[in-house]
């Protein structure tokens, strides 16, 4: 891709991400991943470590890795919001934020591939499933206005070839 057109993608995705960090959508999902954050923090400080000391060895090695994997998949999302919210606020510049290094990794190590034990405590659990949730949504979202954003905004031969023609002839229309 020429120099014009890798402007004109960066542009464009710049453009697609201030559109959205001034979106309800973005508000919501903000909201959300706050309000979880809290949650999480609060249970983990307060009934979580209660509950973990109820736990059978096995279980409670199950829980302080569960825990763990909490916390860096909501610090992850948080991370991603909080860029977000920046550009929305003016601190980074909406082109800025398209850099790798601020892209939303998958997650590697899916529970689904590692069951949790059935005596886990249910709110840790319920935080669990609703972080899944949440990080899912936000990587969606990423792949969305930074991954396949780029190839939505490669521009299409044929129609620039009309706006070179249009260009140098005019239209008449």
């Amino acid at each position: 891709m020429s120099d014009l057109g890798t402007a004109a993608v960066i542009d464009w995705r710049a453009s697609q991400v201030k559109d959205f960090t001034r979106s309800e959508l973005f508000a919501r999902t903000f909201a959300e991943g706050m309000e979880l954050v809290e949650e999480a923090a609060a249970y983990l400080d307060g009934g979580g470590r209660h509950d973990s000391k109820l736990l059978s060895r096995n279980t409670a090695l199950a829980y302080a890795g569960q825990s763990m994997r909490l916390t860096t998949r909501l610090m992850q999302v948080v991370s991603w919001l909080l860029v977000q919210r920046s550009v929305r606020d003016g601190e980074i510049a909406p082109s800025d934020a398209c850099e790798e290094r601020y892209r939303l990794a998958p997650e590697t190590a899916k529970r689904v591939s590692d069951p949790l034990p059935d005596d886990l405590p249910a709110g840790l659990v319920d935080l669990l499933e609703r972080s899944e949730r949440l990080y899912g949504h936000v990587l969606h979202l990423d792949r969305r206005m930074y991954v396949e954003a780029e190839v939505v905004a490669e521009p299409n031969p044929v129609l620039s070839q009309f706006q070179r023609l249009n260009d140098a002839f005019g239209s008449k229309a």
